[in-house]
């Protein structure tokens, strides 16, 4: 939003101080000024010429000599190629040996054996409007040879302001104004327009149509449009505008086009109201509908490209066919022009929504667009029409034809909220008095009155949707105080007593688990193509990611191939984040993920080591087996058939995380060469993804040191290999009493006395009780009973007996 330093202290003469003052008072209370521009930076060498004479060069056929007055005793030659040059007129004129904006020098030029002094110039390359393809034509009456910053009152300073989201009553100038004066409201005024008329300002209302001035409006889709004004205004005479209105459009970056348009604009800039002027002798009926578009509905809009409605578009139409998308864009049809004579002129409210939804299809954001997505003042549009209709009469004349027609079907609500100086006090850390608050609220708009003590009502103004509940006014007051006006000591306060989050407490277990591996965190968009996601996204920001993603591991491989490409030999990455699969209804089921990919050696290689080598199967069974007891603490990692696959295909299943109810949480393996790029250096690579459980792990309980003695036996058992050691442990601990403290598997043997269909599996067992000393009976019964239930269950029996 480019802001004029002039035109807010035109609204509020009370503002003061200079445009970087203001710029630091919008930063610190309101939206962030981005920069200030001085108007006249670069136009210092810049003067009003008048074309004396212009003759054809002899030379040249497209170029001509131009004779200009620029308030010297004698006219300076000018040669240039642009298309129509008007005896008598004024342009800005640059002479040779100065300078243009941006810095580029004009020099003496010899053209076709025609010397040029200077240049006639554009709007473009004077940095005043877009135009490039005609000579800057001046409209009024000039002094030759006086400074381009004076003839368009360039000595102005533009404020380019980031306006949020949440303050589209900052996207006109008396929205500024009304944070910026002294006193708010009571400060603005809108300044008479030179030769105003005053106008007979009668309304005629109806809840879904109304006429007058023979012409008819009527809503048919009031949840699109809740409020439609319009006014008639005959016999205009369309043409430029005059050099005041030029000028203040220019200094906030418009290009004038002519004084109907022109006025639609200005209006727009300074009260922050779209509005539209439609050519009414081309309204067939003449008749305005708001309606939603036919599918299949065609209208050639006014940047000249033919489009496709749909029937959730909004319209404006006229008896026959659609003349505008509401709130977007008008239609070429229906455009002001020189032969126009007879004007209606709308000022509406549509819905934000679906101008933003309309905007966002034809892949346009203009002014309008960009105001009323993020919602205008209903309120506002009388008080918006009279300007715009007042300053049409001044700068065109005709004459306003009729009452002015408002059909309202859906009148706005009042909102209030309750503030109550306690919760102030209580969010804001700091005492504030009635007067303090009302300081801060009543000069932009809001209103308080008492309800009981200590405790007001307080009416929101309709400029103010990003305000609706009681602390948004808290946030309001803390604003407008000044957040610099409060204390720096922070006060005494209760700690809370709200559990930590579930999934916090499990990030930071992993991530400590993945850190101290020497892992680095990878954070990846959720977005992937089509054959890596089957959920596609209703508004995708690229087609070719116009999917969510299924898993983790694939963008990891793809940003391990990134470092094989770099050279990199040792990569190990973790994620945390979100996949996303088809659950058969209308929201896809999302679960919450952790994935790595590790490849490489264990440590850094060093001369004096070289023992380590690279990550193996045990490697990736132990990494497993912690991440997932960490994801979930009652997973349960089990291995399968070295020739199973899993991770769509990417890698050879070697482990699976299963659930206490028998589902799969997650799988890790190896990940096959065709997964990924790797060059012939690179070592074997490794991945897991298991899904995290999002549960609040007990707190520990405090249990005190053994104080009596341990008893440590160790069993030799024959597994067959078709028996997993896994499933041993399990027998042991199930059948073991409750004084079994640790089993652990301490040898393997593969061997001479040892069948070819088995091995030699030894566990050592700690038994320890907490009441007593165990005894020889009592360890020899443990003993006994575990051999007894594996040779039943197992066939699994003690080595050379």
């Amino acid at each position: 939003m480019n802001v004029s330093h002039r035109w807010l202290k035109a609204l509020a003469p009370t503002i003061d101080g200079s445009a970087s003052d203001l710029a630091t008072r919008l930063t610190y209370t309101a939206v962030p000024v981005d920069e200030v521009v001085w108007l006249g930076a670069g136009l210092e060498d810049i003067v009003v010429g008048r074309v004396e004479s212009v003759s054809k060069h002899p030379n040249a056929d497209r170029l001509v000599i131009c004779q200009v007055d620029i308030g010297g005793d004698t006219p300076v030659q000018v040669v240039t190629g642009a298309p129509k040059i008007v005896e008598g007129g004024f342009y800005p004129f640059v002479g040779a040996g100065s300078s243009l904006s941006g810095g580029r020098r004009i020099k003496r030029a010899k053209l076709r054996d025609i010397y040029s002094e200077g240049m006639l110039c554009s709007e473009r390359e004077l940095g005043l409007g877009r135009d490039q393809e005609g000579i800057m034509l001046l409209h009024g009456e000039f002094t030759p040879g006086m400074p381009l910053i004076d003839a368009l009152d360039l000595d102005d300073h533009r404020l380019v302001v980031d306006i949020t989201a949440n303050r589209p009553d900052l996207l006109g100038h008396w929205g500024v104004a009304r944070e910026l004066a002294k006193g708010g409201i009571a400060d603005l005024r809108l300044p008479p327009f030179p030769d105003q008329r005053s106008v007979d300002y009668k309304i005629k209302r109806g809840s879904e149509e109304a006429k007058a001035a023979g012409v008819s409006v009527r809503i048919e889709d009031p949840e699109g449009c809740p409020r439609y004004m319009g006014a008639v205004v005959r016999n205009v005479q369309v043409g430029p505008s005059p050099l005041w209105l030029a000028n203040r459009l220019r200094a906030v970056g418009l290009r004038p086009i002519n004084n109907v348009v022109d006025s639609t604009n200005y209006v727009l800039y300074e009260m922050n109201q779209p509005l539209h002027a439609f050519d009414l002798a081309r309204l067939r009926g003449p008749a305005v509908v708001i309606r939603r578009a036919k599918k299949g509905e065609r209208l050639r809009t006014l940047d000249g490209k033919e489009r496709v409605l749909d029937a959730d578009k909004l319209v404006i139409a006229d008896a026959e066919e659609a003349c505008a998308v509401a709130g977007v864009i008008g239609g070429a049809g229906s455009e002001v022009t020189e032969r126009t004579t007879d004007v209606f002129i709308e000022c509406a409210y549509f819905d934000p929504k679906r101008v933003r939804h309309a905007a966002r299809s034809f892949g346009l954001d203009t002014d309008a667009s960009f105001r009323f997505r993020r919602g205008t003042d209903p309120t506002g549009l009388p008080a918006a029409l009279q300007r715009v209709v007042e300053l049409i009469l001044s700068v065109a004349g005709g004459d306003i034809a009729g009452p002015v027609l408002d059909v309202n079907p859906q009148p706005p609500r009042e909102r209030s909220t309750a503030l109550r100086l306690e919760r102030v006090r209580h969010l804001l850390g700091v005492e504030l008095d009635e007067s303090t608050i009302r300081a801060a609220l009543e000069p932009v708009g809001f209103e308080l009155a008492p309800s009981e003590p200590g405790a007001f009502n307080v009416e929101i103004p309709s400029w103010r949707p990003d305000v609706e509940r009681e602390v948004d006014v808290i946030e309001e007051i803390a604003r407008r105080h000044g957040y610099g006006n409060f204390p720096d000591e922070i006060g005494t306060f209760r700690p809370t007593e709200v559990p930590e989050d579930g999934f916090t407490e499990i990030f930071n277990r992993l991530t400590d688990f993945f850190v101290t591996l020497g892992f680095l965190e990878s954070k990846t968009a959720p977005f992937a193509p089509e054959e890596a996601g089957e959920v596609r996204l209703m508004n995708p920001l690229s087609e070719r990611e116009a999917h969510l993603r299924a898993d983790l591991l694939a963008e990891l491989l793809r940003r391990t191939e990134y470092n094989f490409a770099r050279g990199q030999r040792d990569v190990r990455l973790f994620e945390l984040g979100t996949a996303f699969t088809s659950s058969g209804g209308p929201a896809p089921l999302e679960t919450i993920r952790v994935a790595a990919v590790w490849t490489g050696g264990r440590s850094p290689a060093h001369w004096s080591d070289q023992s380590e080598g690279d990550w193996d199967a045990w490697d990736l069974k132990w990494i497993m087996s912690s991440v997932a007891r960490l994801a979930t603490p009652a997973a349960d990692v089990r291995s399968l058939d070295s020739s199973s696959q899993t991770g769509n295909g990417r890698l050879d299943h070697i482990l699976v995380a299963m659930a206490p109810d028998g589902g799969s949480l997650g799988w890790a393996g190896r990940v096959r060469a065709g997964s990924v790029e790797a060059p012939p250096w690179a070592g074997p690579v490794w991945g897991l993804e298991v899904d995290v459980a999002l549960t609040v792990s007990e707190p520990p309980i405090y249990r005190p040191l053994p104080v009596y003695p341990a008893v440590e036996r160790d069993l030799a058992l024959l597994v067959p290999r078709k028996i997993l050691a896994a499933e041993v442990e399990g027998v042991i601990r199930e059948v073991s009493p409750d004084y079994l403290e640790a089993l652990t598997i301490f040898d393997v043997y593969e061997g001479n006395s040892i069948p070819d269909d088995a091995r030699s599996v030894a566990w050592r067992l700690r038994f320890r009780s907490a009441e007593g000393t165990l005894t020889d009976e009592e360890v020899d019964s443990a003993i006994g009973q575990i051999t007894a239930e594996l040779e039943e269950r197992l066939n699994v029996g003690i080595r050379g007996s």
